[in-house]
């Protein structure tokens, strides 16, 4: 079921702003554009709906500050540094801002492994949850001066989808120097159209994507920017990408048709919408054509139906499910550790206790504890 919710009417909404809009050339803050912001925001309150931000900013402020080159991206030490000096910065013009127009500013830094580990993530849900209703706007980040290259959101855009899905938000907005998905670059091809909506992420709209970012100032492109569709649209939210290059971005939004929205696909339980917007995982089950088709069905995925395994995984652990094609059709709890795993690949039902020695359990992935992607 689709869900009838836009980022216009949702109840609760979350907005990402991309470095480019935030920060000019030069290294500082765009604080007149940053207001007509701020300005919107107080209106989408006004009007009952609860506001989640996004903020990138933070490495371009203090890029500018230190005087590092390439601002602050020639290294994951400038990169750290200019971080821990730019969101001083970043959080104390979000405050002032949305103190002169009546609000509470709160912020929260988050790292990856904050929202990929069950029990970190269902804290920052709480604390969201906590802030929403004492009517604070959370400005939240990625917390990039502990963050490593392997150990990283690396964009925005699917920071903010994943934080949508914690705080239960039905829309993303993401404000960027683009209006929306075209069917190719419009800044070479005078005939590239607007797609208004997507209903379904296929191998097409991938294809339409970019991967780095326009402006060299951020770190997400369009091919983010459909993953965080991805991630959204599988915790039943909308999302849409829309210029940021207007003052009153949002009301802009609300008034004209603008952008390329991506439809939510219904809410899905807590714990499956979670394991649907997961980046990381411990490992991966290959399977075959047969497995495949039986989990389009419903089924669970039985040893019968694997093919291999690589990684390094425990029973519980998160792991990956291939298709013959190598994409991933599914995330979901492993029932077997690697090496068990690898032992009972291919193998019948009636076999698994004389491999193992034990009364096996019935599946290597059980349906109740997998999502199909």
């Amino acid at each position: 079921m689709v869900s009838s919710l836009t980022p216009q009417t949702s109840p609760r909404i979350v907005v990402k702003i991309g470095s480019s809009l935030l920060v000019d050339p030069a290294g500082v803050v765009r604080r007149d554009w940053l207001e007509t912001v701020v300005d919107d925001v107080a209106t989408r309150r006004a009007a009952g709906q609860q506001v989640i931000i996004v903020s990138s900013g933070a490495i371009a402020l203090g890029a500018r500050r230190l005087a590092l080159p390439k601002g602050g991206r020639a290294s994951l030490e400038d990169a750290q540094a200019a971080a821990a000096t730019g969101q001083i910065a970043l959080s104390q013009c979000w405050a002032e801002l949305l103190d002169a127009k009546g609000m509470t500013a709160a912020q929260i830094l988050v790292t990856l492994d904050d929202l990929e580990d069950r029990r970190r993530y269902l804290n920052a849900a709480a604390t969201l949850e906590r802030l929403m209703g004492l009517g604070v706007v959370p400005v939240i980040n990625e917390n990039d001066s502990v963050a490593t290259a392997e150990i990283r959101f690396g964009d925005n855009d699917r920071l903010a989808a994943r934080i949508a899905q914690a705080a239960s938000a039905q829309g993303v907005v993401l404000l960027s120097d683009v209006d929306g998905l075209y069917t190719a670059d419009p800044s070479k091809d005078p005939k590239a159209e607007r797609i208004p909506v997507v209903r379904r992420i296929d191998a097409r709209i991938r294809g339409m994507a970019k991967a780095e970012s326009s402006s060299g100032m951020g770190s997400g492109g369009m091919a983010s920017k459909i993953e965080a569709a991805r991630i959204a649209n599988a915790a039943g939210a909308a999302l849409v990408i829309v210029s940021g290059l207007h003052n009153h971005p949002l009301a802009r939004l609300a008034d004209t048709d603008c952008g390329t929205i991506f439809t939510g696909e219904g809410a899905r339980p807590a714990k499956k919408a979670w394991l649907a917007g997961r980046l990381t995982s411990k490992g991966r089950i290959h399977i075959d054509a047969g497995a495949a088709t039986a989990l389009a069905k419903g089924a669970s995925l039985l040893p019968a139906g694997a093919r291999s395994v690589d990684g390094k995984f425990a029973r519980g652990d998160v792991v990956e499910v291939v298709d013959a094609e190598g994409h991933v059709v599914a995330h979901g709890l492993a029932e077997y550790d690697v090496e068990e795993a690898a032992r009972i690949c291919g193998k019948r039902s009636e076999l698994l206790a004389d491999i193992l020695g034990y009364a096996p359990r019935a599946a290597m992935v059980h349906r109740d504890h997998m999502v199909l992607l």
